[in-house]
Parts: structure tokens; sequence; C-alpha cells
């Protein structure tokens, strides 16, 4: 995948990402974007963080004590997990913040 069309696709993931969160209280999630990295909070300081890995084109999503790498799959145009686990970028996201709020959030 060329530089452009990685920079459009994570910018989509992004924007998806905190137009859920804008919709959950500030005080249970609230959600910090700065360039290549989205942090969100929990109100007991646990952290998710969804991160951009430019150099391989994927994504990197560290939370309950671990960080997964997802890669872009052009077939079903899903963002799916490196190592073949099945796990997918947004369910995975909202397991975290799930794990984070005990609320379920709809990415």
């Amino acid at each position: 995948m060329d530089e452009a069309t990685y920079n459009q696709r994570v910018a989509t993931v992004f924007k998806r990402l905190l137009a859920a969160l804008d919709r959950v209280d500030p005080d249970v999630l609230e959600a910090e974007s700065t360039g290549d990295m989205l942090t969100v909070t929990a109100r007991s300081g646990e952290k998710c963080i969804v991160n951009t890995q430019r150099a391989v084109r994927q994504l990197w999503v560290a939370g309950k004590g671990q960080g997964i790498h997802f890669d872009y799959d052009p077939a079903d145009g899903r963002w799916k997990d490196d190592k073949g686990r099945g796990l997918e970028l947004f369910a995975h996201v909202a397991d975290v913040l799930e794990h984070l709020s005990s609320q379920r959030l709809a990415l």
C-alpha cells in the first residue's frame, strides 16, 4: 500500500474512533488525538493507545496489557491482526474500551 492510501485509511480509522468516543461521557473515557496517536484514558487511569506504524503500514493497539499490530486487508476492507488470531481492529478496540469503562461502544 502506498503512503497516500495508508494515510487516508488511518484518517478514516481515527475519525471513526473519535466519533464514537465523542458520544461517551469524558469522565468515563477521555480521548486525546495527537498526530499519529489516539490515547483513550479511563477514569481509573488505564489507557488504550492506537498508534500508526508508518514504516510497515500498520496500526498498533495497546491495551489490556498487550500490544497488537493490525494490517489492512484489501480483500475485505478490514484491519486484521498480523498474527492471524482473527482479531479485527474495531472489535478489538471496542473490547479494550469495554474493559476500561464497562461500556460497550458501537464502533
